[in-house]
């Protein structure tokens, strides 16, 4: 008998994935948790039935959403990722030797455990965590840290799944707020924040809030094919650092770390928004 997964991810629209063995399930106190090996994507991380990542595509979105801000500062020393428990943005901002300081606060400690069973690829520093001094995992409350947190981070990741459940209260202004006030006055914030095309209300929501909290908010784009409509937005708020300085900005990539999608000419073209998404970023600004 085949064996499916799908995500409805409107009303109207699913994805569907042909399961070649099912690895894990479990009911966690947060959420459900599943790991698929997929005949498209590889292994693959669903939460309460939404696709999170596969082998197939992470490399896309933990790129983008750690090396674009890491290089629109100048010199990124204490950095946070709340959520992230595949462990792959923690992955990524530890290849930057500068780094001093990388921590990771994931309030569900079932999906770190099977991420790095089942998801190794992603989850290398989850596995090696003892190798790594400047590593720290925490699992616990990303909201409840930065409320209790002032002039202390240079960049903040918020690597969340959608905005329901345990992620509902890292798309407020009242976070966004703390999170301002948890970074050094040079601090970085980024978040992921769903499709241009299916969660317009929710992005001109966060744009508007992120707008108002900091003194660059931006919008930034990766194409990614397990999440809905394939193109991915990510909202990026710095206090200090013009996004879109570009001739600052890219002579500071480092090209020697060999991305698999990133790279100078991704930074600055995913800033170049469709003219509908424009008008829309442009009507939540009023």
């Amino acid at each position: 008998m085949e064996l499916w997964i799908q995500e409805n991810q409107t009303e109207n629209l699913a994805l569907k994935a042909r399961v070649k063995e099912t690895l894990f399930t479990k009911k966690s106190i947060y959420q459900e948790i599943g790991i698929f090996d997929t005949e498209e994507f590889g292994r693959m991380l669903v939460l309460d039935g939404v696709f999170q990542t596969s082998e197939f595509e992470e490399f896309v979105y933990h790129e983008m959403i750690v090396h674009v801000p890491f290089y629109t500062h100048k010199n990124p020393e204490r950095v946070l990722i709340i959520g992230g428990g595949d462990g792959g943005s923690a992955r990524e901002a530890l290849r930057h030797k500068d780094v001093k300081e990388v921590r990771m606060v994931e309030i569900d400690g079932d999906v770190v455990e099977a991420c790095k069973k089942y998801l190794k690829q992603n989850s290398i520093q989850l596995i090696e965590e003892d190798k790594e001094p400047r590593f720290t995992l925490e699992i616990g409350d990303g909201i409840k840290h930065v409320e209790e947190t002032e002039n202390y981070y240079d960049i903040i990741i918020v690597d969340c799944s959608d905005p329901i459940g345990p992620g509902e209260g890292l798309f407020t202004k009242k976070f966004y707020q703390n999170v301002l006030r948890a970074l050094r006055e040079d601090g970085i914030f980024v978040q992921q924040t769903e499709s241009p095309f299916y969660h317009q209300e929710l992005l001109k929501r966060v744009y508007k809030d992120v707008s108002t909290s900091f003194n660059y908010a931006n919008v930034f784009l990766a194409n990614i094919p397990i999440y809905p409509g394939g193109l991915h937005t990510f909202t990026i708020g710095s206090k200090k650092y013009d996004p879109l300085k570009f001739e600052e900005i890219l002579p500071r990539v480092k090209e020697d770390l060999k991305y698999q999608y990133y790279n100078k000419d991704i930074h600055k073209a995913a800033f170049a928004l469709p003219q509908f998404f424009k008008e829309i970023l442009d009507s939540a600004a009023k």
